[in-house]
């Protein structure tokens, strides 16, 4: 039976294959490797095969099962995750993996690709997944399409004098019955002739889709008010290419790739002097929220639900409660102006921030609002006295080291969240700065300054607040960010990973900053690294500074 590609992909669809009868060499390490033939492996897009790596892909981990195939784990979770019950997809360094051992998997592929080019066993390549692109719409809104029809059937394009091409008013836009784009009814504007001559014409009645409009709105972004051209080329030449892009998933094959052709095409024409329009593309999550329904499918509002025993029900009725899409059906909708009524906008701003890493879709819960509005009231009365003054604890005083170590920790640890947008991580250290300034008998003035300015990115309105509680005359907008000693911020300890054959065996403590051997030595002084190694010959240790040892050893 022909399978569409919808239902190949389906996710949910259980995956069927066969073997080949054949097997690939594995060029890394030697290692045989079965070949199989999976109806979810499109042939169609790049080379139509695929490296399965079933420990960390949900596809090919259910295809691992369903053929009894080996699924080993080549990235640590540190959790002590399974990748005998569920794919791995998080991030982490490398296991199991020869010389990437140790590595974060960029890292990894980074160093593979490398590998692979230095021994001619491949190398790095970009693959794009497009269809043809319908261009023309039949319908009133879009820009309509500036040709011109002649009786001979040529086809000429509108004079550029004679652009912008606007539409017609027209007071019906409804698409007609027989397909008619609403354009042709506009008789008198589709009749014309060729600018300058008197051959009839006739325009063009379909409209261009919404990417014609919407794929170079950047561009416009930074010169809004100019008539004479699509942008002043200083002012792009400052400007881009855009350094971050945030959006949704669905962007990144659509919109996206669509901008990126109308640049390459102004940039060849040279309206445009950068190659490429976005420098970084990142995807956020989607904030999801608990729904409550019955057996029989139907969708009961939170107020009317409680909980008992750990069971919830709608009066006398059991509803299970699961984690959705917002949607008004399902009753789970947050309207944001509620939240901001109740507990401010700094708190709505700063839970959204918290709730968890960018990338991850994650339900919305009121308990988590309220958690960082506490937090915020904790962080007024850092700076504020019961009467709203300036708190007696805050004065002109030296850090003692621990709360200066703090302090660049902090700074440090704040500025590479927001960098790599892990704001959750970054407001983490802020509370754990906020706790030890809570708990200090003087609060030196340097250290709350500095807190006041690493909250502001995060809870603006109140970090304002509390800088002219400071006595501060000017906005903080104007202040340069905190800065920090690399040296002041390192723990003098840290913890480090053994791995015995590439697998986590043990964690230990130890000094920071210890190079290769020093840290081979401490992990051998280590009973339970003793003990692991008891009675094994030790083939090849490695040692990664900062972060693991790996012994490769054999009985």
């Amino acid at each position: 039976e022909a399978l569409s590609e919808a239902v190949r992909t389906d996710a949910a669809r259980e995956k069927t294959g066969v073997f080949a009868g054949a097997y690939v060499r594995n060029p890394a390490n030697g290692e045989q490797l079965p070949v199989w033939v999976a109806d979810y492996v499109l042939g169609g897009y790049s080379t139509g095969a695929i490296m399965a790596v079933p420990g960390h892909d949900a596809r090919d981990h259910e295809f691992a099962r369903t053929f009894g195939l080996p699924i080993l784990q080549v990235v640590d979770s540190r959790d002590g995750h399974s990748v005998a019950e569920a794919a791995y997809e998080g991030d982490g360094v490398m296991i199991n993996s020869g010389f990437l051992d140790g590595m974060t998997i960029p890292e990894a592929k980074r160093a593979m690709i490398k590998w692979l080019e230095q021994h001619g066993a491949g190398a790095a390549k970009t693959t794009y997944r497009l269809r043809d692109w319908l261009f023309s719409r039949q319908r009133y809104w879009g820009e309509p399409i500036p040709v011109l029809h002649l009786a001979d059937g040529s086809v000429v394009p509108v004079p550029e004098d004679s652009l912008p091409l606007l539409p017609p008013e027209l007071h019906d836009y409804k698409p007609a019955e027989g397909g008619e784009p609403p354009l042709a009814r506009a008789t008198d504007w589709v009749r014309t002739t060729v600018p300058g001559t008197s051959i009839p014409a006739m325009r063009e009645t379909n409209t261009m889709p919404q990417w014609a409009g919407s794929c170079w709105y950047y561009l416009r972004f930074l010169d809004p008010h100019n008539r004479q051209a699509l942008v002043d080329p200083a002012a792009e030449k400052y400007w881009m290419p855009v350094d971050l892009y945030v959006g949704g998933a669905e962007h990144a094959v659509l919109h996206l790739l669509y901008a990126r052709f109308w640049h390459k095409v102004l940039y060849d024409i040279g309206v445009v002097s950068t190659k490429e329009p976005f420098l970084k593309l990142f995807n956020q999550g989607m904030i999801l929220a608990f729904s409550y329904r019955d057996a029989a499918g139907r969708y009961y509002e939170p107020a009317h639900v409680s909980e008992r025993d750990g069971r919830y029900y709608a009066g006398t009725t059991e509803v299970h409660r699961q984690i959705e899409k917002m949607s008004k059906s399902r009753f789970n909708v947050v309207n944001p102006d509620d939240v901001i009524e109740e507990y401010g906008a700094d708190a709505m701003r700063l839970y959204e921030m918290f709730m968890g890493p960018l990338e991850a879709a994650k339900p919305w819960q009121m308990a988590g609002v309220s958690g960082v509005r506490r937090f915020l009231d904790r962080a007024w009365r850092i700076v504020c006295a019961e009467d709203d003054t300036l708190h007696p604890a805050v004065q002109d005083a030296s850090a003692p080291n621990d709360l200066l170590h703090l302090r660049h920790k902090t700074v440090a640890a704040v500025t590479q969240a927001i960098e790599a947008l892990h704001f959750n991580t970054g407001i983490a250290r802020l509370m754990e700065l906020a706790n030890a300034l809570t708990a200090a008998a003087i609060r030196p003035r340097q250290i709350v300054e500095t807190f006041v300015l690493l909250l502001a990115p995060f809870a603006p309105h109140i970090a304002e607040e509390l800088w002219s509680k400071l006595g501060h005359q000017r906005t903080l907008a104007y202040e340069p960010w905190p800065a920090f000693d690399p040296a002041l911020a390192q723990d003098e300890r840290q913890e480090y990973v053994v791995q015995v054959n590439g697998k986590v065996r043990h964690r230990f403590q130890g000094s920071s900053g210890m190079d290769a051997a020093a840290l081979l030595a401490m992990a051998k002084t280590d009973p339970q690294v003793t003990k692991l190694l008891n009675g094994k010959i030790i083939v090849k240790e490695i040692a990664v500074p900062g972060r693991l040892v790996n012994f490769v050893v054999r009985s």
